[in-house]
């Protein structure tokens, strides 16, 4: 066959290949034969109702003894290299699997509030503690209780340090990455965080105490009530909708079933601090709160100015002109905030205000009350932040301690 002859025969092939039209080439016609039952036909697809096992499946299944010997035969037919080259890949496999048995697991690091200066027996629901016992530590929902002769500190590293003094009683409810949560029930602890703000909190029986960046000491009677003092940064002390907020060197009370009181400076004059007293025990629109009130409007200070915010919240009608009108004697309104709508209780307006104080930027705690509305959570609520956003940054005033401060020696 020539030249031409075999280029007319390649496109009669092609032609067949195409459309069926040329001469059809044997080893297409085999192969075709061969791939005859997988030709597409428009039967509805019926799956059988169970799958059949593999064949390889079944077949080891059956009968193992015969499998082995299959395979044992593969293997002999290939040839000598590539037998090598075989045994050098299960080898490789087999070593690696036995250094990986072998190699020692990770182990999980170990959870809870680390427990150190010990003094006297303090105990951990009945297990009694000592100085001795170095590896002690506080889990969700364990209490730890003080007698009047010991005392503990327990820390977390995100957290910081909290000291817990004699006759306390506290319970850890929450230590989840961005949430962490004790109830304090009676006595006295004294915190040092550096975690950001509002992720640490403690219930007591009168208020919850959030913190926004500080230092500060809370004590609980065994009535409820109890008293705050922050040295550094500021707290938002919560109940029910009634808020205070308690900078550094500033102190708030609270009552059960009535909440935090109004926050003072603890360096207010006397007069001002008893006046105040009086004028949160008493009853709403009494004579004896509007004398209190005059006391307290008498002796104020620029500085007590933070008293005075909050009593615009806290009084109505006249009692809250004449709070307005002090406040502003004191510190001129910012821009933006009018009379009328501090009267009205304008949210808005009253940030501004307190935000023009230098106290601390109240948007933190506005964060707070979106994301992790104060709440009780049960023990076993130990690691579910309600929200994955960060609080923004604190000011100059409020900022979040990075190294914890010295403490105090006792």
């Amino acid at each position: 066959m020539n030249a031409h002859e075999n280029d007319k025969s390649k496109e009669s092939q092609n032609d067949y290949l195409w459309d069926r039209s040329g001469a059809p080439d044997p080893e297409i016609q085999r192969l075709q034969s061969a791939l005859s039952e997988f030709r597409y036909d428009e039967r509805p697809l019926v799956l059988p109702a169970e799958l059949p096992a593999p064949e390889s499946t079944r077949l080891f299944s059956a009968n193992p003894l015969r499998t082995l010997r299959l395979c044992g035969e593969f293997f002999s037919s290939l040839s000598l290299a590539t037998r090598l080259a075989a045994t050098s890949v299960l080898l490789a496999l087999g070593l690696t699997a036995a250094f990986l048995s072998l190699r020692p697991k990770p182990v999980p690091p170990e959870t809870g509030w680390n427990l150190s200066d010990l003094e006297g027996h303090p105990q951990i629901g009945s297990q009694t503690l000592s100085p001795a016992n170095t590896t002690t530590r506080l889990h969700v929902g364990q209490t730890l209780t003080t007698n009047s002769s010991s005392r503990v500190s327990i820390s977390e590293n995100d957290l910081g340090e909290i000291q817990v003094d004699p006759n306390s009683q506290l319970r850890l409810l929450q230590s989840g990455p961005n949430h962490k949560r004790i109830q304090l029930d009676r006595g006295t602890i004294h915190a040092y965080i550096w975690a950001p703000p509002t992720q640490f909190v403690v219930d007591t029986p009168s208020a919850v105490a959030v913190d926004l960046g500080c230092a500060y000491t809370l004590h609980v009677e065994p009535d409820g009530s109890g008293i705050i003092r922050t040295t550094l940064g500021w707290v938002g002390f919560h109940l029910s909708g009634r808020d205070s907020f308690i900078p550094a060197g500033a102190m708030c009370r609270t009552r059960r079933n009535v909440g935090p009181g109004t926050p003072y400076f603890e360096d207010a004059t006397e007069r001002l601090r008893e006046s105040l007293a009086a004028f949160d025990s008493a009853a709403g629109g009494s004579t004896e709160q509007d004398v209190s009130l005059s006391s307290v409007l008498a002796e104020s200070r620029p500085k007590d100015a933070l008293t005075l915010w909050h009593l615009l919240s806290r009084t109505s009608g006249r009692n809250r002109h004449l709070v307005y009108q002090r406040l502003a004697d004191l510190v001129p309104p910012p821009t933006g905030v009018t009379r009328d709508g501090i009267l009205q209780l304008d949210r808005h307006m009253l940030d501004l205000y307190w935000n023009a104080l230098n106290l601390g930027d109240i948007s933190i705690w506005r964060f707070f009350e979106r994301s992790s509305p104060p709440g009780r959570p049960s023990p076993e609520d130990s690691s579910n932040p309600t929200s994955s956003q960060a609080p923004p940054s604190p000011n100059k005033q409020d900022r979040v301690l990075k190294e914890p401060p010295s403490l105090p020696s006792r």
